[in-house]
């Protein structure tokens, strides 16, 4: 308990930064919708201007952008991008700030197992995008109603809001496997970009080409905001890929670190 406390007060700077950002994203973004909906019909225009792989890269759809929930689910790509560079950045450093900073081996004389230091640091972890994802959707929900004029259909808005966190969730086991399966990361801001920013392409590209079988590939892909508008549910064989991609690798991550060779200072 002391660990997990300890952890999730070193987590406190950057989450509270993390989650101010992007609820300012989000408040930018839906402070535009009013002044989309006085003028909706040149906006369309403006859109259609654009090639059709543009925009479906981009994931506009024509028929749903000028309504509030097409609207928030194009913005919302981006605070899910933001958020998965948070949840990356804090799984990979989960481990590998103890080598980086030179404390791990004065952690591992205390007499606690490796088992209990990944469990208290994933929990820290969990917790600190909880937070940030609770405190997000809260004001989403206000923002949201303040800026539209019709009544907003909640339950689809936070089916589409509450998948920011699910997405997070696989990057951060993607980042406590690698922290763990690394001998040692000299930066991990660099790292989380790249994985990040890379497989948010591979996102673009499955998007604008309609390639389903690269779909698997990017988390970005696992929850599409069309369909759930359409269906007010999750594709279940997605979330059945994300729950055994997040065990696998938590358990790939407890069993490397427990015979893994910590160097001493």
């Amino acid at each position: 308990m002391n660990m997990y406390l300890h952890e999730l007060k070193a987590y406190r700077r950057s989450t509270i930064i993390w989650t101010v950002s992007v609820v300012a994203l989000m408040v930018f973004f839906m402070s535009l919708y009013p002044g989309l909906t006085k003028d909706a019909d040149q906006f369309k225009k403006l859109l259609q201007a654009y090639p059709e792989g543009v925009r479906k890269a981009l994931g506009i759809s024509l028929d749903s952008i000028t309504s509030l929930l097409g609207f928030y689910s194009y913005t919302f790509s981006y605070v899910v991008l933001c958020g998965s560079i948070q949840a990356m950045n804090l799984g990979t450093s989960i481990l590998s700030k103890e080598v980086r900073e030179k404390t791990a081996d004065f952690l591992l004389t205390k007499p606690i197992t490796r088992s209990q230091i990944v469990t208290a640091k994933l929990l820290a972890v969990v917790t600190s995008l909880l937070m940030t994802n609770i405190i997000y959707i809260a004001a989403a929900c206000i923002t949201a109603a303040a800026v539209s004029e019709k009544a907003v259909d909640f339950h689809t808005f936070l089916l589409i809001s509450v998948t920011a966190f699910f997405v997070e969730f696989m990057f951060v086991a993607l980042g406590i496997f690698i922290s763990a399966a690394a001998s040692k990361i000299k930066s991990v801001l660099s790292l989380s970009l790249g994985v990040v920013f890379g497989l948010y392409i591979i996102n673009l590209f499955s998007s604008a080409l309609g390639e389903k079988v690269v779909r698997y590939l990017s988390p970005f892909k696992y929850y599409d905001t069309a369909y759930i508008m359409k269906h007010s549910s999750y594709e279940t064989s997605f979330i059945i890929i994300e729950v055994v991609f997040i065990i696998a690798a938590i358990a790939a991550s407890f069993m490397i670190y427990s015979k893994k060779d910590i160097h001493a200072v």
